[in-house]
């Protein structure tokens, strides 16, 4: 299976724009034969905490018109996306949630991010439970940025019989993460590691790129490198 891990600068506070981008990487990637697109955190939004919680317009539903171009272009290239944004939940806060909107466009998972970062918890309400989907007989766990600093969510997937756990994140150049967390999860647990990153200025700072994937080994299959949006391809599972 490929799977196309994406990075673009999200424009804050524009969830119209920021699908617009999303779709059309969908279509580009599974035109290139991509099954599972991943994207950034809060990737619809931008990571704009802050204006996250000024602006509840900016709080989407599961089933929310705004994402329908992304369902469109799941289905026009049978392809499967994971989005990221703050998704209303049972409280009154939002989750950071991710979305698996499938080949069909229908909604195939949902995942709440389950560790807050700093300012996070001001704003958002954490998950509870683990996130999974499978696809072609390909078993996926979801995390998000933080989350990925446990190493018992990737020890729970590989456990679970996921092949391919997949991190939407922001990170900018100085985060240790690609030398530290992301290679070492892959190592230790036997999985595939898909990485969704930003570029452009975020409330976190300045996102770096290097989206892409690390082997079961933990060296690296792919790396979009720092400065251009767009997608890397690596085969995975």
């Amino acid at each position: 299976m490929i799977v196309a891990a994406t990075q673009f600068a999200p424009v804050a506070g524009d969830v119209a724009a920021n699908v617009e981008t999303m779709a059309a990487l969908v279509r580009a990637a599974g035109a290139e034969g991509a099954r599972v697109v991943v994207f950034a955190e809060l990737s619809l939004t931008g990571y704009e905490p802050s204006l996250i919680r000024d602006a509840p317009e900016l709080v989407l539903a599961e089933d929310d018109p705004r994402l329908e171009p992304l369902r469109e272009a799941c289905r026009a290239v049978s392809a499967a996306a994971v989005v990221n944004g703050p998704v209303a939940g049972p409280g009154s806060r939002p989750g950071i949630t991710s979305l698996v909107i499938g080949p069909d466009g229908a909604l195939l998972a949902r995942y709440d991010k389950r560790h807050l970062y700093g300012v996070e918890a001001e704003v958002f309400a954490p998950g509870a439970v683990d996130g999974r989907f499978a696809l072609d007989g390909v078993r996926f766990a979801l995390a998000t940025c933080y989350d990925n600093r446990f190493p018992e969510l990737a020890e729970r997937a590989a456990a679970d019989g996921c092949a391919v756990y997949l991190a939407s994140s922001v990170l900018g150049a100085d985060n240790d993460s690609f030398t530290a967390v992301y290679p070492v999860r892959a190592r230790d647990f036997g999985l595939y590691v898909v990485l969704g990153n930003v570029l452009g200025a975020n409330e976190d700072g300045e996102g770096a790129g290097r989206a892409g994937a690390w082997g079961p080994d933990g060296e690296r299959l792919a790396d979009a490198g720092p400065d251009a949006p767009g997608f890397v391809l690596a085969e995975v599972g």
